[in-house]
């Protein structure tokens, strides 16, 4: 097995202000021409994290900017190179927030997949909900709701590409629109089959959305989706 070559090779913790102060030149040389990630303290709180490619000067300046009355102890911890520590850094300050740091770390390559585990919750959900109630019951509920992307849309193997739906409804023409993947957008909001639009657009708890909805099959030739399963 190869050996493995350690991100921190030594380190300094929990040291008051008053030493850095009294003793310089001692830390200086445990630090000279050294890099790493450093933490200010204030009363046992963390209050501030930085990285240095020069650690002594970043130290001893800190003494006099803008933080130098926000703090009252301090750790060092330095590492073999400086290949990870923007990294290194981002990840403290995403992780604990100090006070006293300005910026949000930022990654250089990391993908946020918030957005694919919520795809990936609805999807284990419905497949839940559907063991549990049956489908039909599901696609009735679904009709006060909204489309959960990943799911398959009813329409997606009638078509190939967008078309416009249309009902009448109290005298009223409702107007709709399938999309590429085939779920359907009905004023603001996507739902996965017509029975669900059909249900939000009448205001009902169900619908027969094959019925309800219309699409034009050759200019001005507007016929129930119902067609499209004969």
């Amino acid at each position: 097995m190869a050996k493995r070559t350690p991100l921190v090779c030594q380190h300094l913790e929990n040291i008051s202000r008053e030493a850095l102060e009294k003793y310089q030149d001692i830390i200086r040389q445990y630090v000279r021409r050294r890099q790493g990630v450093y933490a200010l303290y204030r009363r046992g709180k963390l209050h501030y994290v930085g990285l240095a490619s020069n650690l002594r000067s970043r130290l001893a300046h800190h003494l006099k900017d803008r933080h130098r009355d926000s703090w009252d102890r301090f750790s060092v911890y330095l590492t073999i190179g400086d290949r990870h520590l923007k990294e290194l850094e981002s990840l403290i300050l995403r992780i604990v927030k100090p006070a006293g740091n300005k910026l949000k770390g930022k990654f250089q390559k990391s993908d946020d997949i918030r957005r694919r585990f919520a795809r990936d919750v609805r999807s284990y959900q419905r497949d839940e909900l559907i063991s549990l109630l049956g489908k039909k019951i599901l696609e009735e509920e679904e009709g006060k709701g909204g489309f959960y992307e990943g799911e398959k849309a009813v329409l997606a193997k009638y078509f190939t590409g967008p078309m416009k739906l249309r009902a009448r409804y109290k005298g009223r023409i409702l107007s709709a629109r399938v999309r590429r993947n085939g779920s359907i957008r009905f004023r603001g909001k996507v739902y996965s089959s017509p029975s669900q639009a059909g249900a939000v657009a009448c205001k009902r708890r169900s619908c027969n959305g094959w019925a309800f909805w219309q699409y034009e099959r050759a200019p001005g030739d507007w016929i129930p989706l119902n067609e499209l399963r004969k």
